[in-house]
């Protein structure tokens, strides 16, 4: 199969600059405070699912504008000190599924809490919360990209990465986890996610980031031939009028800028035959984050990435920074 993109050479030194608008901390320093407007008192409620030895809570916390947040808490059952806690994003389409999905970082000795993607979860796995937008949205492709995208204020991953943001927040109040380590996980989307919480969130220690989306959107817009990203661009297609108010808004919600502003120690992944998620556009991002970090190649794969080989990689990283 070829290459979808540069050489890795090429690729080792594609550093873009940085699109960023002038008023982009002010955008989110808004956006967090009035998020956080409202308190942080998530519920915790123990569920009984037949595991012996994982222990799994059920998780409600608030989002953007207040909006209950599902989610799964697993922990080893009987842990009797604090333990790290990975925070969990889930890729494009999918929600937090059921907690049989999700053993192996209790399996590890951590915490893991899984963070449902509002109004997602309907493509793969289950999901169950809803994506109350405050205000009527303009007309959409099908899918989320499009969703309020002719404006930073309502456009939908403002919503999301709000949500991201606040899940580690609430990961740090959660019972049995010590809130001064905290990881960051998350593969596609979730990885663009996971970019965002480490660039916004305060109390990050790691970053775990696979073959990251929403990174680098007007390279990836053009190359990325399946996946999220044409549905951009068939609404630029047709909505021919709207292309620049687009191109305006993206720019907010890029992992290029948002890493930018991250400190964790972090573990990337690219997959050099990825069609969904450029290499180029993965690259970007990696050459802008602002804190330690670290590539893992897969050379022959696309956008499944490392898959259960890069999930060893985890372990091994989380060992390396938590002890």
């Amino acid at each position: 199969m070829p290459l979808t993109d540069m050489p890795l050479a090429e690729l080792e030194r594609y550093a873009p600059p940085r699109e960023e608008p002038p008023d982009f901390d002010q955008f989110w320093d808004r956006t967090l405070a009035q998020a956080r407007e409202h308190p942080m008192n998530p519920r915790f409620e123990p569920v009984d699912v037949r595991l012996r030895a994982v222990e799994v809570l059920d998780v409600t916390f608030p989002g953007f504008g207040g909006d209950p947040i599902k989610g799964w808490l697993l922990r080893p059952a009987g842990a009797a000190e604090p333990l790290p806690c990975v925070v969990t994003y889930i890729g494009y389409g999918g929600g937090r599924g059921l907690p049989y999905e999700w053993l192996v970082y209790a399996a590890a000795g951590y915490a893991n809490l899984v963070m449902d993607s509002r109004g997602q979860g309907s493509s793969w796995t289950r999901g169950d919360t809803p994506d109350r937008s405050p205000e009527p949205l303009d007309p959409q492709h099908h899918g989320l990209m499009t969703r309020g995208v002719l404006s930073p204020e309502t456009y939908y991953y403002r919503r999301l990465m709000t949500d991201a943001v606040r899940a580690v927040e609430a990961a740090r109040v959660a019972p049995g986890v010590d809130p001064e380590r905290i990881a960051v996980s998350g593969a596609s989307q979730g990885g663009g996610l996971a970019l965002a919480a480490a660039g916004l969130a305060d109390g990050v220690a790691a970053a775990l980031v696979d073959v990251p989306f929403l990174c680098h959107w007007r390279r990836a817009m053009d190359i990325a031939s399946e996946g999220p990203y044409p549905e951009l661009v068939r609404y630029c297609a047709v909505q021919r009028h709207n292309v620049d108010q687009v191109l305006a808004t993206l720019p907010y919600f890029d992992g290029v800028n948002l890493g930018a502003r991250a400190s964790a120690s972090a573990l990337f992944s690219v997959g050099l035959l990825d069609p969904v998620c450029p290499p180029s556009a993965v690259y970007a991002a990696y050459h802008h984050y602002a804190g330690p970090k670290r590539m893992r190649v897969w050379r022959y794969n696309e956008h499944e990435g490392g898959q259960s080989y890069q999930l060893g990689e985890h372990l091994a990283f989380l060992a390396e920074v938590f002890g």
